[in-house]
């Protein structure tokens, strides 16, 4: 679909998350072709090193209102902080109006008077406003349960080797992964970085050499294709199989009230997966493994379809998270914030 699209030689560009599922040398390919490119370009991507290298300008889509943000994703950051900031502020007063002449109009017989049919009037418009009013949409409440501490070696491999489908993906490799690691695996699409997040968990076995586990891991695997979600499923089911209530933390909650810091209404959590969004699909994804305590966090390609408010909030988790990480990403700025 990208190659139909730059082939034509447009005047203008529209392009839809054009760096999903790209590995990074294409995505720096894409870059550089794009800014040869002479015609107009309007995208949408929740790839934020994208945005920075591309941008001149940018219209935010908030609650049905477009706003836009001439100058790079920096500025645009600083504008848009200091409108939510001024929009807190007139709201505030708003309500404080309202709840003035909510008090006044209880008092009954005055606001029956003829000469305050006006000030009745205008309450009526107040309410209306109010009710019309579209808050900012909650963001997604991400906490790690930690588990008890692993022991020092993690993975210990010697001499791996291991080929699928005739191609060799790991040839007489050898490596320590130690308690605390933060490691990334980067590489092109299809050279196998999947594959090596299954070998470690030991849902693949090495062809040759040997590859140890350490002691005491409690791990959570991210799947980028999330084959433990059931589509004929719904949301609740697929988190708490059926049960009202799942352990978070050590504490019993609710299913629907944990489904709701993934963003997740009551009526959304009853939703078989298969009718989910991608980005809806990794949040329940996120939800369920976080439920376990956990010392081994395995995240294949945990960005893909998140909006940016999302990887921040997972990029500030992993920040404070003890445990060891291994990740597989192509999201250069969330690799950089994250190993």
């Amino acid at each position: 679909a990208l190659a139909r699209a730059l082939v034509c030689d447009p005047d203008v560009l529209l392009l839809d998350e054009p760096t999903n599922h790209l590995d990074v040398t294409t995505i720096e390919w894409l870059e550089n072709f794009l800014k040869d490119f002479k015609g107009s370009i309007i995208f949408i991507s929740h790839d934020r090193a994208f945005i920075k290298s591309m941008a001149t300008r940018i219209v935010d889509l908030d609650r049905g209102q477009l706003s836009s943000f001439p100058g790079d994703y920096d500025n645009y950051l600083l504008e848009k902080e200091e409108m939510l900031r001024v929009e807190d502020m007139q709201n505030a007063e708003f309500d404080k109006k309202l709840a003035q002449e909510e008090v006044w109009i209880r008092q009954g017989i005055k606001a029956r008077r003829t000469r305050n049919e006006g000030r009745v009037r205008a309450l009526k418009k107040l309410r209306e406003e109010r009710r019309d009013r579209r808050e900012v949409q909650g963001k997604v409440n991400l906490n790690i349960d930690d588990a008890s501490r692993s022991g020092k070696i993690v993975f210990e491999a010697e001499n791996v080797s291991f080929a699928y489908d005739g191609k060799q993906i790991v040839d007489n490799f050898s490596f320590n992964i130690m308690r605390g690691d933060r490691i990334a695996l980067i590489g092109p699409n299809g050279c196998g970085k999947s594959t090596v997040l299954k070998l470690l968990l030991g849902q693949l076995e090495a062809q040759s050499g040997r590859l140890h586990c350490g002691t005491k891991l409690e791990v959570a695997y991210f799947d980028q294709y999330r084959e433990i979600l059931d589509p004929e499923k719904t949301v609740i089911d697929n988190l708490a199989d059926g049960k009202q209530e799942v352990m978070v933390g050590g504490r019993q909650r609710h299913a629907l009230s944990y489904l709701q810091d993934f963003l997740f209404a009551p009526k959304r959590a009853r939703t078989p997966v298969k009718a989910l969004s991608g980005g809806e699909k990794n949040r329940l994804l996120l939800a369920r493994i976080l439920l376990k305590p956990n010392n081994l966090l395995i995240l294949d390609e945990p960005t893909n379809d998140l909006d940016i408010e999302t990887l921040e909030l997972l990029e500030e988790m992993l920040a404070n998270y003890q445990g060891t990480l291994l990740l597989v990403s192509h999201d250069r700025e969330f690799v950089d914030n994250t190993v």
